[in-house]
């Protein structure tokens, strides 16, 4: 297994790890911290292993962040409602 994928693997171990501990802030300094390690070793895969592999390590970290993900359509989707408006 390459570097990448290993880090990959040692990425989710610890999400799932984390997820597990009880936090006071619902998790989300947490999912911060994750989302700021994610991106460099999501692009790494990608140098790695190329873009479907790294959609596949996305949809996975997408998987385990979903909450971020969800809120981050809503404000996406209300972005879009004020620019059509003005």
């Amino acid at each position: 297994m390459t570097l990448s994928l290993t880090l990959v693997c040692l990425w989710a171990v610890t999400a799932n790890i984390i997820a597990m501990t009880p936090s006071k802030d619902y998790h989300w300094r947490n999912a911060y911290i994750l989302i700021a390690v994610g991106i460099p070793i999501l692009g790494y895969t990608v140098l790695q292993h190329g873009p479907w592999v790294g959609l596949l390590v996305l949809a996975a970290g997408c998987s385990v962040l979903r909450w971020p993900v969800i809120y981050l359509g809503r404000w996406l989707r209300r972005r879009g409602r004020n620019s059509v408006v003005e």
